[in-house]
């Protein structure tokens, strides 16, 4: 269903038919290896790993002119099975797919957590390779993966890497108002970053399609948006959130929950789920909806809250929202005819009092930040 409800989203988004922190730059967080102009590839693997834009450009030249497609899949590295979902879905739509590793400091604000972001390469290589022999077997897929573009931050900001603060000077795309609501509210800077370098990206690959998962539906609304406006030669494919067993959307940032904080961390999926079993229980108006939703966190949290520091795992709501679908505005109450965009983020705070030997988490448990959302489709009338 989400499926469906997201392809909608984007027919609305008029993409047309589709076609077969501060001053001084952080230190790059791609792998620490020297750039090469040497045809590299991954351990055991055909991919190639392409570090310099020079040397994608060459690669993809040829492919143009012999018509064949590719498709782009964007990560930050630290791949999980959402990521390789993408990937996936690219390989049956394309002849070639390019996954990009780039953790991109202009997504991150001056206080965020760059310098802890988990960064696996040899796992995230492994990962691909094992991939690109499972597509090898399946008939089923128009092609595989044939590069890895892993880019060093001089690369993707040849004047320099701007910064990180709100009035940081350079190059930047900013798309409004869509990218000023909801996460860009609590993050100023983050769809800036986001679109820049997606920007960058299209620019540098050329992907007839592009693929991004329906956990950041904002992220592919901003995409969208300036895929359109600025008349980017791209499809913009969402694919379905790929979830764990207990609903918790799977996300990179997921590696510092640990233990303790995990088993709490469904606590955003289950307040949109009661909210979504309102408007499915007949409810449009905004109370009702996220009054559900309100309730459910406050129960979680008044039971983390009254066991001890050595045992709870305590979080704040940042938001909960239910939005137009085109524009994420808030709204007063459901339009049956269109449907809504229910979506929420917590924090979860660090661990008060670690239990001696506990996983607190990659990086020792800082503070997480995880986002979902859930689609309320149009009702048939």
């Amino acid at each position: 269903m989400q499926r469906l409800v997201a392809a909608r989203i984007g027919a609305r988004a008029a993409l047309g038919p589709r076609r077969g922190p501060s001053s001084s730059p952080p230190s790059p967080k791609t792998p620490s290896r020297p750039l090469r102009t040497a045809a590299e590839t991954l351990p055991s693997s055909p991919i190639r790993v392409l570090r310099a834009v020079e040397q994608v450009r060459r690669w993809r030249k040829p492919l143009m002119v012999n018509y064949r497609s590719v498709g782009l899949v964007p990560t930050m590295g630290a791949l999980h099975r959402g990521h390789l979902a993408l990937i996936r879905a690219a390989a049956r739509e394309n002849h070639h797919v390019v996954v990009s590793i780039y953790v991109n400091p202009a997504q991150f604000g001056v206080t965020e957590d760059l310098s802890s972001y988990p960064v696996t390469w040899e796992t995230d290589a492994a990962a691909l390779a094992e991939l690109d022999r499972e597509l090898a077997d399946d008939g089923a897929n128009l092609g595989r993966i044939s590069a890895v573009f892993a880019p060093t931050t001089p690369e993707m900001y040849p004047s320099g890497f701007p910064g990180q603060a709100v009035d940081s000077k350079g190059s930047f795309v900013t798309i409004t108002p869509v990218a000023e609501v909801l996460e860009g509210a609590s993050r100023p800077t983050f769809f800036r970053g986001v679109a820049t370098v997606c920007m960058k990206l299209f620019n540098i690959v050329q992907p007839e399609r592009v693929y991004f998962g329906q956990k950041d539906v904002q992220q592919t609304l901003v995409i969208r948006r300036m895929v359109r406006d600025l008349m980017v030669p791209t499809e913009v494919v969402v694919c379905p959130t790929e979830r764990e067993a207990d609903g918790l959307a799977m996300a990179s940032r997921n590696a510092y929950l640990g233990t303790r904080r995990r088993a709490v961390a469904t606590v955003l999926n289950a307040a949109l789920r009661a909210a979504e079993g309102a408007y499915r229980g007949g409810r449009t108006d905004r109370a009702a909806i996220l009054g559900a939703a309100e309730a459910l966190c406050a129960a979680v949290l008044r039971a983390q809250m009254d066991m001890g520091p050595s045992e709870r795992a305590r979080f704040e709501v940042d938001y909960l929202s239910l939005a137009d679908p085109d524009s994420l505005q808030e709204i007063g109450a459901v339009d049956p005819a269109t449907g809504a965009v229910l979506s929420g983020a917590v924090k979860m705070l660090p661990v008060e009092e670690p239990r001696e030997g506990e996983h607190l988490g990659h990086g020792g448990g800082p503070a997480v930040r995880l986002i979902d959302n859930i689609i309320l489709p149009p009702r048939s009338t």
